[in-house]
């Protein structure tokens, strides 16, 4: 399996439709080529072409699910996506493979990269780094969620607001009091989207307290 053979199998399934591939298509593909090599799947990424990019992430998110991936190829997946960040530079990608390609490997290992992540001046490296725990908050550990939730309270960055605001909120579904205890500390002073997004599956009542603290 290649980089190539991939590209060639896409045209040919992207010939059935007209206009834009389904996204269906595409992460079904992507799991049929998860045996590919991870230096295939970094050409992949390296490609211009939005959808081959997605390909790639999604071939990642394969194998770092599969239970057949030894735990050094998932090192090799999690630094292929660390490496190559400047090519995962939308939300989508982001979404696609941070929970379990950086959270799933960074889950039993130091989290101090997660934390690097959350600092640096790209966008899109600050959300992977939140967008990460999801794997942490589906094992019922909470606490890097808030942490890097902290570090990112304040970010200027629409995407990042948003992620911010989805991520404590699914923690909050696991501990109502720590998300109150974070809003309390910080809701008049984090962003209007962040706030209305952590809030969202309060009751109508509490939701109004929140939003008349901004």
């Amino acid at each position: 399996m290649t980089a190539k053979e991939f590209i060639e199998t896409l045209k040919i399934i992207a010939q059935e439709y007209t206009g834009e591939i389904p996204k269906r298509e595409l992460f079904s593909l992507a799991k049929e080529y998860q045996q590919i090599p991870v230096a295939e799947a970094v050409k992949l990424l390296k490609d211009k072409n939005e959808n081959h990019r997605l390909g790639a992430v999604s071939i990642f998110d394969w194998k770092a699910r599969s239970k057949k991936t030894s735990k050094e190829e998932k090192k090799e997946i999690y630094r292929a996506y660390i490496d190559n960040h400047s090519w995962i530079d939308t939300w989508g990608l982001v979404d696609r493979a941070a929970p379990y390609v950086v959270g799933g490997y960074l889950h039993d290992e130091d989290k101090k990269d997660l934390y690097v992540l959350a600092k640096s001046k790209n966008p899109m490296e600050r959300r992977s780094a939140i967008v990460s725990t999801y794997y942490f908050i589906r094992k019922n550990e909470i606490e890097d969620t808030f942490k890097i939730a902290e570090i990112l309270v304040n970010d200027t960055d629409e995407s990042v607001q948003r992620a911010v605001g989805s991520w404590i909120r699914e923690a909050g579904k696991r501990n109502e009091e720590k998300l109150k205890n974070f809003l309390n500390k910080h809701a008049t002073e984090m962003p209007r989207i962040t706030l209305r997004y952590a809030i969202e599956k309060f009751d109508k009542e509490t939701r109004k307290y929140y939003l008349d603290l901004k």
